[in-house]
């Protein structure tokens, strides 16, 4: 066909054919050769516009029609027997598509929660859209809920432990799975899902009692599916594991490599030593080491131990136990840099100048043996003038060193300025039997920030090797804050009486401008949190585009292998580059790292959220104790349905409902995220102090709700409006923001 398709030709090509709708899949299908291609680019284009098409990388597809071959969720059989199911992918404008699921008498029974791959054909009918019929069955993947079970007569409910989940589910008689009154359950859904009344349940394991101190850690991994068990095959594989030696290696084991790790830690997977600089032209330079555990050489592409490494994506973290991602005998043992044993590493050699200018460095396979195992502490007060019996005889050939070398990287990072966040990390201290026995906020240490500043450096030394080997590598990538996501940054410090300049190229360095003129002041904590919020979710993928928290153009995670795949890869990376063995980067794994990163992406945000959970639960279990008690804290957060306040003592968020601030009706403005008084006129908004009773706290959910008593010191104005959350004048409120809007209108153009 030499001729330019029509429009409706296109989307026919298009739905018949979603697997060719590259424009030069189309191209070919219709003959379009030379010139032509430029009229079918502007069709295209306008069919896109027109929301015909939806343009997705390098293809088009109709986005109000399904794929002819489409995965579908079963919904269950009507009232009538008939079995109806639903995309499982829908991108369309309009009222997701129902599908009729033709079986012939060969199918397999299906039921609700069915997945299936699926032949459809558009249809006209009342009731539904598509007909399907089964190509294959691809699994079941029946709702779960993790919750305590309450025994009953009939068998009993569920009563879900998600704050933010409060539907029950009913469990019958012969579905209990023998759980007891109280016990903490997962359950799944037992039959399709019911419009009217209770889901039904099926108990599939007993988790024991609920109130016990490491329940709540177990709650957290069972919510969010992580995997804390090993299989059998890939315990073997490590068990099977010997200490390499060092054939093919760098003899290391002279160099007085350290490891400075929290007091509690059980790996150790980095280490580091320091020396001035003897090379003449680099006069007041430094010459750092920092040391890797070689992972790779004990977790080989394609091995059990590396599916499952991948599968998990990283350690998890509770303050009661870790979730490894590999087993204990590589994680705490084999790949551990532990003192006074040989381990296998990676190790990179970096020449800073006099200013902490990085200017040349090189990587190493080696064997390291570290003579001592020191935590943050005791390093600090060495430096600080009180040695102890271990630090004393590292302070002069050791200490002093790595604290001069991280004297010039202080002088390279103030240059660079990168985003100097203060907010104070929570440590939750639990007693021997698990209980909760405080809440502190950790010291930063000028020894932490050594230790964070040379991973850093050796991270943008192993990315800008792989950059220069033109090697496949996955990036740490943190990309600028969104524009609307900046603009409620700067409407916060407006607010504040602060400034955040408009109209140029965002910096970090323009951030902590702002971070600066808050420093000391009462809204210092809400500018800090404020910023952090406007941040984007740093991520791994295979293309570069720079890390702007950290102001680097080139950034990889290197450093921490034993509890990070994305380390893992990029050791092979390194191994295949310099031509070090046969367990480097494969070819078919480098091609599948977008989609490896995009895991692994989401492995850690499951890991952040779990570990969130368990820090709320543990911290309602610390303050269960005290209902009733009077605390001090700040708004930090406002919604439609109430305002967040985080506590002082303790860090916590607690949530004031709507119904319990105030006796007047207030209205949620989205535009300014506050909340105005119907009667008063008062104005809720974040930042502001905030005096609170607590009202309730419940360990096994993790939610603490509070009732407000006064803001910045003053005690709540009664409104006119009767109980709590009723009010007439609500076209008083709606005025009343018309006139502020315009009025702020006014104040920005003058």
């Amino acid at each position: 066909m030499n001729r330019i398709p029509t429009k409706p030709e296109i989307l026919d090509w298009i739905a018949n054919n979603p697997t060719l709708t590259a424009k030069r899949d189309i191209a070919k299908a219709f003959g379009i050769k030379g010139a032509a291609r430029i009229d079918l680019k502007r069709i295209l284009k306008e069919l896109a516009e027109e929301g015909h098409l939806e343009k997705r990388k390098k293809t088009y597809q109709d986005p109000d029609r399904l794929p002819p071959v489409s995965v579908l969720m079963v919904s269950g059989p009507d009232d009538d027997g008939d079995l109806f199911a639903r995309p499982m992918e829908w991108h369309g404008t309009g009222v997701e598509p129902r599908v009729f699921v033709i079986p012939r008498a060969a199918d397999p029974a299906l039921g609700a929660g069915d997945r299936i791959l699926a032949r459809l054909t558009l249809v006209k009918a009342d009731d539904h859209h598509y007909e399907a019929r089964l190509i294959r069955r691809i699994g079941t993947n029946p709702a779960r809920v993790l919750g305590v079970f309450r025994k009953s007569a009939e068998g009993g409910r569920i009563l879900p432990v998600n704050k933010g989940n409060h539907n029950e589910w009913s469990v019958a008689s012969d579905a209990t799975g023998g759980a007891k009154d109280g016990e903490l359950v997962e359950a799944e859904q037992a039959g399709p899902k019911t419009r009217i009344g209770l889901q039904r349940a099926r108990v599939v394991e007993r988790l024991g009692n609920p109130g016990a101190p490491k329940a709540v850690s177990l709650i957290a991994i069972h919510e969010h599916n992580i995997p804390d068990t090993f299989p059998d095959a890939v315990v073997a594989e490590a068990d099977a594991q010997k200490p390499m030696g060092l054939k093919g290696r760098t003899d290391l084991r002279d160099m007085p490599l350290i490891t400075i790790d929290p007091w509690d830690a059980r790996d150790h997977d980095d280490a580091c030593y320091a020396h001035a600089d003897d090379d003449p032209k680099n006069k007041g330079g430094h010459v750092i080491w920092v040391a890797i555990a070689d992972v790779a050489a004990a977790v080989t592409p394609g091995s059990e131990l590396d599916r499952e490494a991948k599968k998990r994506g990283n350690s998890t973290y509770f303050p009661d136990r870790v979730v490894p991602m590999l087993p204990d005998r590589l994680s705490g043992d084999l790949c551990s840099l532990h003192e006074g044993v040989p381990r296998a590493c990676i190790a990179v050699r970096m020449q800073i100048d006099a200013q902490g200018q990085k200017i040349a460095h090189d990587f190493h396979r080696g064997l390291m043996q570290s003579p001592a195992s020191l935590n943050y502490e005791e390093v600090q007060a060495a430096i600080d003038g009180t040695p102890n019996d271990r630090t004393a005889p590292l302070l002069e050939p050791v200490l002093r060193p790595l604290y001069a070398a991280y004297a010039a990287l202080l002088e390279a990072r103030n240059l660079r300025q990168p985003l100097e966040l203060d907010l104070p990390e929570r440590q939750i201290v639990l007693s021997e039997d698990g209980v909760v026995s405080s809440v502190n906020f950790k010291d930063r240490l000028d020894a932490h920030k050594l230790i964070e500043e040379f991973m850093v450096l050796a991270n943008v030394a192993a990315a800008e090797t792989l950059v220069a080997k033109k090697s496949a590598l996955l990036f740490r990538n943190h990309e600028e804050p969104a524009p609307e996501k900046l603009e409620s940054l700067r409407e916060v410090a407006q607010a504040a009486g602060l400034n955040l300049a408009k109209g140029q190229v965002l910096k970090t360095a323009h951030l902590n401008r702002l971070l600066s003129q808050a420093q000391d002041s009462d809204d210092a904590e809400l500018i800090n949190l404020s910023t952090l919020r406007s941040m984007t979710q740093a991520y791994y993928g295979p293309v570069n585009f720079g890390h702007f928290g950290l102001a680097l153009k080139n950034y990889a995670h290197f450093t921490s292998p034993i509890r990070r795949y994305a380390d893992l890869i990029v050791h092979r990376a390194l191994i295949a580059a310099h031509g070090w063995g046969k367990d480097g980067l494969r070819a078919d794994d480098a091609e599948a790292l977008e989609k490896t990163g995009t895991h692994i992406s989401d492995t850690e945000r499951r890991s952040m959220a779990a570990e969130r959970d368990t820090t709320d639960r543990y911290l309602a279990a610390y303050l269960s104790e005290r209902v009733g008690d009077e605390m001090e804290g700040r708004i930090a957060g406002i919604a439609k349905f109430g305002i967040f306040v985080k506590l002082d003592d303790s860090g916590a968020d607690g949530l004031v409902p709507m119904r319990a601030i105030g006796a007047e009706y207030f209205h949620f403005d989205r535009e300014t995220n506050t909340l105005l008084g119907s009667d008063t006129g008062l104005t809720i908004s974040i930042g502001q102090r905030a005096t609170v009773r607590l009202a309730e706290a419940t360990p096994v959910t993790g939610g603490i709700t509070l009732d407000l008593l006064s803001l910045d010191g003053k005690s709540l104005p009664k409104g006119r409006g009767g109980p709590a959350g009723r009010s007439p004048r609500r076209k008083a409120v709606k005025s009343k923001r018309r006139n502020d809007k315009t009025k702020r209108k006014v104040s920005r153009t003058r």
